[in-house]
């Protein structure tokens, strides 16, 4: 069954653009991420689970990571955002969002808040 959710082949040119175009903090926080250089794991950006693409996930550990811009302080865009983690979670994955401002201010804190996500 897990195959079967994730990267279906009609989102991939859209997961395409998305990985072409990062925002600024997509693409600060991809640096920390790419090539196991946070504690080892491997992270896959904008990588669709259902119909659902998420910023950055870590399959090792189920872990979902979203940096929310200020497109995502709209009461309807929060209310998709709350539906759509419920659902995730629901399918088994840890989503954990972080506003871009606190990404910017508190980058260590962050990091480390992705890694205490960690199972082992």
């Amino acid at each position: 069954m897990k195959n079967k959710i994730h990267n279906y082949k009609y989102l991939k040119q859209r997961r395409k653009k998305l990985r072409n175009n990062l925002t600024s903090a997509e693409a600060t926080l991809w640096k920390y991420l790419q090539q196991k250089k946070l504690k080892g794991r491997k992270f896959r950006r904008q990588h669709s689970i259902t119909n659902y693409i998420v910023d950055f996930y870590c399959p090792v550990e189920n872990l979902i990571i979203e940096l929310d811009g200020a497109v995502h302080f709209n009461i309807g865009q929060q209310n998709y955002d709350n539906e759509r983690t419920l659902k995730l979670e629901s399918l088994g994955f840890k989503v954990l969002r972080f506003e871009n401002k606190m990404f910017f201010e508190e980058l260590e804190t962050v990091l480390i808040e992705i890694s205490n996500n960690f199972k082992t």
